[in-house]
């Protein structure tokens, strides 16, 4: 049996209470230096196989959703791009949700019944004319032809201007004297959110009816670059990037880069060799498995390039490649150097507000913004780069052709386009001669 340790006296109840480290806790003690027994090493022991085991459980979660989420993602692609969108418009929806949730101020609310109605209110305002614009354009050749849908495209614009009126009229008559500022700072919030997160989802939207491929690029670009960061950073980050992300370093930041511009070069080698990722959307039923037909744009198809005087000795005058591999350089290099700061921002409006999370839906991760806010500004990125440098023109559509003569001409005008059409047809050997005849007898009779 142990001896009883000798000259040993316990702190008072109280004392403890009121101690907060482990020195204010041993101070009764003799100065005698007494080893510990093994209960007592366990319960020193225990808070930090605690937090490992804390630790691990997180990570388990955090592996399991995450795993999730790329199915999901896949699942989509491959479902089709109706799925696609959809899975977009939950997204801008959850994460407008999040951003207006931190700046709420549950009180208030209560004296201020409409608060939350006018929020809400805007955002349909908002989408109903993004939504709208992507649909007439993409789809005119649906919508034009369509007795009810056509006064619709017609006075698009003009429809969602009221609408955004409607909503700014009720918000001045329900401002309520000793609450103007709680309600201003609601309305200029409102907005703010309605840009940086609706109105640059939208794009991400457009960027699949252009293409899957400029989907998927700028998506995995981002993911990737994140993946790396981290890694590098871990591995031999030492210099702090930016102070608002102290977690950051210029070692990783580089090494990302690197890392994410090779990946976009083997990642569009092997995209490129699929209609269903390079041609625009027409039919809104194909998916993956019916794949889509286009003539591709040019700057999938291999060009021949003069190479630099001091290269030719070793690979020649010229080289062929597809004109997509230059531009897919400027796009991992947004996704490195730049939409990393719409995580900066994020991280910044967290500690603003002194939230860890913008939510807590997805396990592991929190919020859905808390996984969006690189994507946002590299989608917007992506769209307006696509537009400007590589999006060809398109020669007349049918759903341009059929705006303008159902738009600018009258009936007379429509009948007598139709039937020199059928008479040109006719002439080419395209249609038979009885096809131009029951036409002229159907508009006789009529």
């Amino acid at each position: 049996m142990a001896k009883p340790r000798r000259n040993v006296k316990f702190a008072h109840r109280s004392q403890l209470s009121t101690s907060n480290d482990s020195s204010a806790r041993r101070s009764s003690f003799s100065s005698e230096d007494v080893p510990l027994t093994r209960v007592e090493r366990i319960q020193e022991e225990s808070p930090t196989l605690s937090e490992y085991e804390k630790k691990k459980q997180t990570f388990i979660t955090r592996t399991i959703w995450t795993l999730l989420m790329i199915a999901l993602f896949f699942a989509a692609m491959a479902a089709g791009h109706i799925y696609l969108v959809i899975l977009v418009t939950a997204v801008q929806v959850i994460t407008f949700k999040e951003v207006i949730a931190i700046a709420n101020v549950p009180s208030r609310e209560k004296k201020l019944q409409f608060t939350k109605s006018l929020n809400w209110y805007f955002l349909a305002a908002t989408m109903y004319f993004l939504y709208g614009e992507s649909v007439i354009y993409y789809f005119k050749h649906i919508v034009v032809v369509d007795a009810f849908l056509l006064p619709f495209a017609t006075h698009h614009r003009f429809i969602s201007f009221v609408l955004y009126i409607i909503g700014f009229v009720f918000f001045v008559a329900s401002l309520k004297k000793g609450h103007y500022r709680f309600q201003f700072t609601q309305f200029a919030w409102t907005h703010m959110a309605l840009y940086l997160v609706v109105v640059q989802a939208h794009f991400i939207m457009n960027n699949i009816f252009e293409g899957m491929i400029w989907f998927f690029l700028p998506v995995s670009l981002v993911i990737t670059n994140d993946i790396f960061a981290y890694i590098c950073g871990i591995t031999f980050g030492r210099t702090q990037l930016i102070k608002i992300s102290p977690k950051k370093t210029v070692e990783g930041f580089v090494g990302a880069w690197v890392c994410t511009v090779f990946f976009g070069l083997a990642m569009t080698n092997i995209l490129m060799r699929y209609k269903y990722f390079i041609c625009p959307v027409k039919d809104l039923g194909s998916n993956a498995f019916t794949g889509l037909e286009c003539d591709p744009n040019p700057v999938f198809l291999k060009h021949e390039y003069q190479l630099l005087f001091f290269l030719q000795p070793v690979l020649g005058t010229t080289v062929k490649v597809q004109p997509m591999q230059f531009h897919i350089l400027a796009m991992a290099t947004f996704a490195s150097l730049i939409a990393p700061f719409g995580g900066f921002f994020a991280s910044g409006l967290k500690r603003t507000f002194k939230i860890k999370d913008f939510g807590d839906l997805v396990p592991g991760h929190g919020g859905i913004t808390d996984r969006m806010d690189c994507q946002f500004i590299m989608g917007f990125f992506s769209y307006m780069y696509y537009q400007s440098f590589i999006a060809v023109n398109q020669r007349a559509s049918v759903g341009g052709i059929l705006e303008t003569a159902i738009t600018s001409l009258s009936p007379e005008e429509q009948l007598e386009v139709v039937e020199r059409l059928g008479r040109y047809l006719v002439g080419q050997g395209i249609v038979g001669d009885k096809l131009l005849e029951c036409w002229n007898s159907a508009v006789n009779g009529h």
